[in-house]
């Protein structure tokens, strides 16, 4: 059986920066637990982590990403970096499946196996099951509603992607870096 869930958001705007998932994690065609916490607050919560993929994968991603940044004292984009660099040469690492967003309140990244590091365009990343529709529904609300905040959006932009998509749920923990 093949376990499917999550969708995971970052929405940087106007100064600020959210991370926000579902808590769903679905068992084949059955919900298996409803309540997974996904975002995770690291290095004095000055840095939040979203993940998506294989559970067990996933904890030792946010090891290894919280052991990058002791390394190099907090900077986001280095860490993520040098992450995305083991990951990718490790025989162990590169079998993990699963991917990561990171933000700290300046940066929002995506780290993927691929040893990709990417910056989202439109200050929008989304990864899981149902990343498109957060995302569309995030980029809507980025042109049309400015005044909400980056919270706000993202709260929003989940609730949009939980009515459409049948492995997120609307069970939703959001977080911002301090």
């Amino acid at each position: 059986m093949k376990i499917r869930s999550t969708t995971v958001l970052g929405v940087r705007h106007n100064g600020q920066v959210a991370l926000g998932a579902d808590g769903q994690a679905t068992m084949d065609k059955h919900v298996a637990k409803s309540n997974v916490r996904k975002v995770r607050k690291l290095h004095d919560g000055k840095v939040v982590t979203g993940f998506a993929g294989s559970t067990a994968d996933a904890f030792m991603l946010l090891d290894k990403f919280e052991e990058k940044l002791g390394n190099y004292n907090g900077q986001l984009r280095r860490a993520a970096i040098e992450l995305a660099k083991e990951w990718r040469k490790d025989q162990y690492l590169r079998k993990l499946e699963a991917m990561m967003v990171v933000c700290d309140k300046d940066e929002l990244l995506i780290i993927a196996g691929t040893g990709d590091v990417l910056e989202p365009d439109n200050d929008v990343a989304a990864i899981g099951s149902g990343s498109m529709y957060a995302q569309a529904a995030a980029l809507a609300l980025k042109k049309h509603a400015p005044h909400l905040t980056a919270r706000q959006m993202v709260e929003e932009a989940l609730h949009i992607a939980a009515d459409i998509c049948i492995y997120t749920n609307h069970n939703l923990m959001i977080e911002e870096p301090v």
